[in-house]
């Protein structure tokens, strides 16, 4: 009896109606805020224990990483964004959830519901249910995300060594690759290079015309094969953009080490271009696959854009058989209208083509919020997995996030490597590029000359 007086939870009067009912509640309540303290108190106190132990655990790691987060947030997203990490990740989240299982069932036996009132056995039941449906779930579906996020980051993301800034930069190929019908393989659409000031984070975006004649190269087959510039090729037409082309369906045998690198021929004579045309060493390249364009800009909701003219969709240069039209004014584009946005060919020029796709691009990366990336992680990650592909270390994946939002805060330059700045695209002065390029890349004191 003194027992029974002692310990109510554990040794209950099962005669006491309202007593059962405060005893299933506060058992129930209990034991889905603490895992594993349903038990202690009435029941298996060695399956509480364990129950206890995991959920402490859990808590514990969960608040190191808020506060990894907010105070050493590089490091936390290198952690948090690799391979072996995501997996260990995934197995805790599992095992966690079937002990919640087993924890719930075993709570909902201790309830003695049977004893309870009987107008509180019914709410009582579907308030099992319900605590089971948002335990269970919500570490089952975790375990899912850090999945999801695995399998994307690893088809996505190279697996090399950290790479370090040259001259205080990173320089990233930015390629837009296009197969259509009419094309013998995949020809660049758009290219362009995205200079990264490595400490502040203030980003230059270079704009290279796919039609840019007689382009060099930097040190490599490419230089070796023409040495005085791009001319008399093994392509119809000796222009930037079909020096991928040449490269992946005639000369893959120049570039022997690409695919085992995450890259391929294509993109590394692409590579020794740009360098040549912009005097910069280029670290990194990230192709997007405009095919599967419109499927990324579904899945972050759409991107703005201030439309300026009036856009076809479809049709020829006469502008015969047009299916729509992109209307002037600022407007939420989905993926569809988004494509045609970047694609249209037809009552505006090439300039204006790679000027609309540059803003594409910049839309796309405003989008990227991390609120909008959570909302839609798994639509984001199917479709990224699938549009983009990049040699950007996974390791560094910490760094760039903490140099992106360094970038968030500043204005992002342009310049465009066609008239009017560069009027010649059949013969251009390169040299006059490079000192172009090297201004527009230079840290504000520098460009300006008085340090102020």
């Amino acid at each position: 009896m003194s027992s029974l007086v002692a310990n109510p939870i554990r040794y209950p009067d099962t005669a006491s109606s309202p007593l059962m009912t405060r005893r299933a509640w506060w058992l129930l309540i209990l034991g889905f805020v603490i895992p594993g303290s349903a038990q202690v108190l009435a029941g298996n106190r060695k399956l509480g224990r364990i129950g206890l132990g995991a959920t402490l655990g859990m808590w514990t790691a969960a608040i190191i990483a808020a506060l990894l987060f907010a105070f050493m947030r590089t490091p936390f997203i290198t952690l948090a964004t690799q391979g072996w990490f995501l997996l260990l990740v995934q197995v805790v989240l599992v095992a966690y959830a079937l002990l919640w299982f087993v924890l719930t069932l075993n709570t909902f036996r201790l309830l003695r519901i049977i004893k309870a009132a009987p107008g509180a056995r019914f709410w009582i039941a579907v308030a099992t249910v319900i605590f089971l449906v948002l335990s269970v779930g919500s570490a089952s579906g975790a375990a899912y995300y850090a999945g999801i996020a695995r399998g994307a980051l690893g088809a996505i993301f190279g697996n090399s060594a950290p790479v370090a800034p040259v001259d205080g930069r990173y320089n990233i190929l930015l390629l837009g690759g296009d197969a259509g019908e009419d094309r013998e393989g995949l020809r660049p659409d758009s290219i362009s290079v995205v200079s990264v000031d490595a400490s502040t984070g203030a980003a230059t975006i270079i704009g290279l015309p796919r039609d840019m004649m007689r382009v060099p190269f930097s040190e490599g087959p490419f230089h070796d094969a023409y040495p005085n510039g791009y001319e008399n090729c093994d392509v119809s037409a000796c222009k930037l953009n079909s020096v991928y082309t040449e490269a992946q369906l005639r000369h893959a045998d120049w570039y022997p080490d690409a695919e085992a690198q995450g890259s391929s021929p294509g993109i590394e004579a692409t590579r020794d271009a740009a360098e040549g045309v912009t005097g910069l060493s280029i670290q990194f390249y990230a192709l997007i696959d405009m095919a599967g364009f419109s499927q990324l800009i579904d899945a972050l909701g759409g991107v703005e854009i201030d439309v300026k003219e009036r856009l076809p969709i479809g049709g020829d240069e006469n502008l015969n058989n047009v299916d729509g039209w992109i209307e002037v004014g600022k407007q939420k584009l989905d993926g569809y209208h988004a494509e045609w946005y970047a694609r249209s060919r037809h009552s505006t020029s090439d300039w204006d083509r790679m000027r609309r796709q540059r803003e594409l691009q910049e839309a796309i990366l405003r989008q990227f919020t991390p609120g909008n990336v959570l909302s839609k992680f798994q639509a984001i990650a199917d479709a990224g997995s699938q549009v983009v592909k990049t040699d950007i270390p996974q390791s560094m994946l910490g760094y760039f996030s903490d140099l992106a939002l360094k970038t968030r805060d500043h204005d992002i330059t342009n310049l465009e490597l066609s008239p009017p700045t560069v009027p010649d695209q059949d013969n251009p002065n390169f040299e006059h590029i490079h000192d172009l390029v090297a201004e527009a890349v230079a840290p504000p004191e520098t460009a300006s000359g008085d340090g102020k």
